[in-house]
């Protein structure tokens, strides 16, 4: 008798209505099958079994496209600009903006096209008035002596525009197209030197190398401060020389959709690091930890440390304020991005009381060390320090400061607090880090 389907049709029809079946269960928790079909080869066969298992792989995170880069500027170039006259317009911020080496090249070419271009009306006034042939005659009075050829002529011309005064050669009274070219040549001369002398003062002294003696750190980290979780970085000045008026802000760049279903890619969202209580006004003579209140204002309210790994964006900061010595304003510029924000790390303390001064230790500026810290977000931390639950486990979240600044990885079985080996803390005691005096901490006198 014949069988239908055969047994091995049969079996492979049963391992069909399992593929759907396991399909049909990725489309149910959001596993589009676009995304297994995007696997190699081998991994996708490896996935289909005669078990009703299935193996779903995490995503990769791919790395995000830095906005600013580290040292300040800014990855954005501008495509297909057709108004190229306007840059024409601000004649002199165009030069000043110009590479080192285009700056150079036109400082130095204006200057000769403008000798080449008098020197040859120089030439030109010799030549028709004669000067060339009757320059030896005596009783002949040239226009200028001693010009006899373009070359003499050339040399003339930067005599006169420089101001040389050799005494060889020299216009006489007798040529008044001499004189009046000799008028034109000072005002032009002169209004070429101020602005060709003063486009390369100001791209000189601009105030943006000033900026490279300002410090950010590598590291942006999130921990406690007073039951509260905070958003924290490093800035510093490496000079003597003092930045006047400094303040500093923020800004969050990550992507999001509107409501009405309208995509912005890199949208610019104002994080708050002290503007309300004048935080924001630096008074930066030694390294100073910028902190941002993470409350129901912050983009970081509802984010736990889970939700916060799986987030991509971007924290602008930029330092601003005046340089001391000349009075310029200077601006500095640095990001992090998320795999740059840390969840349950602080900064290490880099200053120290000497006899009679304050010492900052710049190897450690970029030096964090792990803390205790909640895993939840803000919004469930501060409920649940509303609700009296958290205070049982206030003193787990102010960890002691070991030599080197570091702790072992501790077990994280409580949701709220990493555990602290209560041995250990006998022997070494607890050390609050955010309210220890200078006197406290470790390597101070």
């Amino acid at each position: 008798m014949l069988l239908w389907p055969p047994k091995g049709v049969e079996l492979h029809l049963r391992m069909a209505g399992d593929s759907r079946v396991h399909m049909d269960h990725d489309m149910e928790i959001g596993v589009t099958p676009t995304a297994v079909q995007k696997l190699p080869k081998h991994m996708r066969e490896a996935q289909i079994s005669t078990e009703r298992t299935h193996l779903i792989a995490d995503p990769i995170k791919k790395p995000r496209q830095r906005y600013v880069q580290k040292d300040g500027k800014c990855n954005v170039h501008h495509g297909n600009v057709q108004e190229t006259y306007r840059y024409l317009s601000d004649l002199f911020t165009t030069l000043v903006d110009l590479r080192w080496r285009f700056s150079l090249f036109i400082f130095t070419l204006v200057y000769v096209v403008n000798w080449l271009f008098f020197g040859l009306l120089w030439y030109i006034i010799a030549l028709i008035r004669g000067d060339l042939w009757h320059s030896d005659e005596e009783g002949w009075t040239p226009c200028v002596e001693n010009l006899n050829s373009f070359v003499s002529a050339f040399l003339f011309s930067i005599e006169t525009e420089t101001t040389i005064g050799y005494g060889y050669r020299v216009i006489t009274e007798k040529c008044p197209e001499g004189i009046i070219l000799l008028l034109i040549q000072a005002i032009l001369g002169s209004i070429v030197n101020a602005m060709m002398v003063g486009c390369m003062f100001v791209k000189i002294s601009q105030p943006k190398n000033r900026a490279e003696t300002l410090m950010f750190s590598h590291k942006a980290v999130i921990s406690v401060r007073d039951n509260k979780l905070c958003l924290m970085f490093r800035v510093g000045d490496l000079r003597n020389s003092h930045i006047v008026e400094a303040s500093i802000r923020a800004k969050l760049i990550r992507s999001q959709q509107t409501k009405e279903g309208e995509f912005i890619p890199l949208n610019q969202t104002d994080i708050n690091i002290g503007f309300d209580t004048g935080d924001d006004r630096l008074f930066l003579v030694s390294p100073l930890i910028i902190s941002h209140e993470i409350n129901e204002k912050s983009p970081f309210w509802e984010l736990s440390q889970a939700q916060m790994d799986k987030e991509e964006f971007e924290i602008v900061v930029i330092l601003e304020g005046m340089v001391e010595a000349t009075g310029m304003t200077c601006q500095a510029r640095s990001s992090y991005l998320d795999k740059e924000v840390l969840w349950g790390w602080r900064f290490t303390p880099v200053l120290s009381l000497e006899k009679g001064f304050y010492e900052v230790d710049y190897n450690s500026f970029h030096d964090i060390y792990e803390t205790n810290t909640p895993s939840c977000s803000a919004k469930e931390l501060a409920a649940m320090v509303r609700e009296g639950q958290l205070l049982p486990t206030l003193s787990l979240l102010t960890p002691e400061l070991p030599k080197p600044y570091t702790l072992e990885p501790m077990s994280t079985h409580n949701p709220l607090s990493k555990e602290v080996d209560k041995g250990e803390e006998g022997e070494r005691g607890e050390i609050n880090g955010s309210a220890a005096t200078l006197k406290d901490q470790p390597g101070l006198d």
